[in-house]
């Protein structure tokens, strides 16, 4: 069961937040400009991740590891998580815009 902990925790991101696109989120409903914003830092982040492990700076405990490796070495749930994170932040952030923006509406913010 360790083996799975990396990939629950990321589903479980993604299970928290995706009801948000259903208060106004609108990440999901604009692919293309999610993925503009998501693909330049993940691969600037694992661009250092593959340096870094390359480095012996930090590696990864294949105990909670499913065991699928990408190229240069990487787990397959890094490159999720530099998918998956990035995506849970843009839908808070999408969802708090979408409130305030009713609230402003509604004449209600202070």
């Amino acid at each position: 069961m360790d083996r799975w902990h990396y990939l629950l925790v990321l589903a479980a991101c993604l299970a928290v937040t995706s009801p948000l696109e259903f208060l106004g989120a609108r990440v999901y409903r604009r692919p293309v400009r999610a993925v503009r914003a998501i693909l330049p830092a993940a691969g600037v982040f694992l661009a250092w991740d593959v340096l870094a492990t390359a480095a012996g700076v930090w590696d990864f405990n294949g105990r909670y590891l499913v065991g699928v490796e990408l190229p240069f070495g990487l787990p397959l749930e890094e490159l999720l998580f530099f998918l998956v994170v990035p995506l849970c932040g843009l839908l808070t952030y999408g969802c708090v815009q979408a409130m305030l923006a009713k609230l402003r509406a509604n004449g209600t913010e202070r």
